[in-house]
């Protein structure tokens, strides 16, 4: 099984998971690049993956739907038109002839709804984690998204993280501020500018790297709440409360 990148947009990923001439795509926003991708490979679409409704995600969906006829997966809690399949935590999927096992996790928090896919060794979870970051908050709480990257963090380390942007650099200037003695942060940064400096994608990052690097999954680090207690003026120790402080700073940081 190979798992391919499709640029989209200015820095979205949309993941194309590939096995014996059939295909699953995660997040199709826009048709076109999916559609080149299965003429140049010659691939049938069997399936498409949703994390959420946001328009970058979905915008590809009735035109793919009419093209290759796959079943669309997303979020039970979520309206989007054209899902075949509605799913939520405890879901199970079965795909590519048996070569794509998925299990669901709900992760509110950037949406209401959203939900992550995760298969053997991998991790398929939109805007909510990003390498060395997360997605906003547009609907729901700094404690539901707290609960849902500490779900995400739980994942074995090896597993790798495909998530739906390419943010790495902007996140982990970020990141370098709230940790600038992070020697791990610091390692990291100069790999990924070397990558984006030869054009390719600093992703699949790993569950392992982002506790070691991401200060959103690292809100119960004394480095991380001295960082935010200085930021705020104030003493913060509930990883809640460090959570919503450190998005808060990462909303207005430029």
């Amino acid at each position: 099984m190979e798992i391919v990148p499709l640029s989209a947009f200015s820095d979205n990923y949309i993941w194309a998971i590939v096995s014996d001439g059939h295909c699953v795509v995660v997040d199709p926003g826009d048709a076109a690049p999916v559609e080149h991708f299965l003429q140049a490979s010659g691939l049938a679409l069997d399936a498409i993956l949703v994390t959420h409704h946001h328009g970058d995600h979905v915008g590809g969906l009735m035109r793919l739907a009419k093209t290759s006829s796959p079943v669309i997966y997303g979020p039970a809690h979520e309206a989007i038109d054209g899902l075949t399949r509605r799913v939520e935590e405890g879901s199970s999927l079965n795909l590519l002839n048996g070569a794509l096992r998925l299990s669901v996790l709900d992760v509110p928090g950037h949406t209401a709804g959203h939900i992550a896919y995760v298969a053997d060794g991998a991790l398929f979870c939109g805007d909510t984690l990003f390498s060395a970051g997360c997605g906003r908050l547009f609907e729901g709480t700094p404690a539901q998204m707290h609960a849902s990257l500490d779900k995400l963090a739980a994942l074995p380390e090896d597993t790798a993280v495909y998530c739906a942007h390419e943010y790495t650099l902007a996140n982990l200037r970020f990141a370098e501020t709230v940790e600038p003695d992070n020697a791990a942060t610091q390692a990291y940064h100069a790999s990924c500018r070397a990558l984006r400096a030869a054009g390719v994608p600093t992703l699949p990052s790993t569950i392992g790297r982002e506790r070691a690097i991401n200060p959103f999954l690292r809100c119960d680090q004394a480095s991380v709440q001295r960082s935010v207690a200085h930021y705020v003026q104030q003493a913060l120790e509930d990883p809640v409360s460090v959570f919503a402080a450190l998005r808060g700073w990462k909303n207005d940081f430029r």
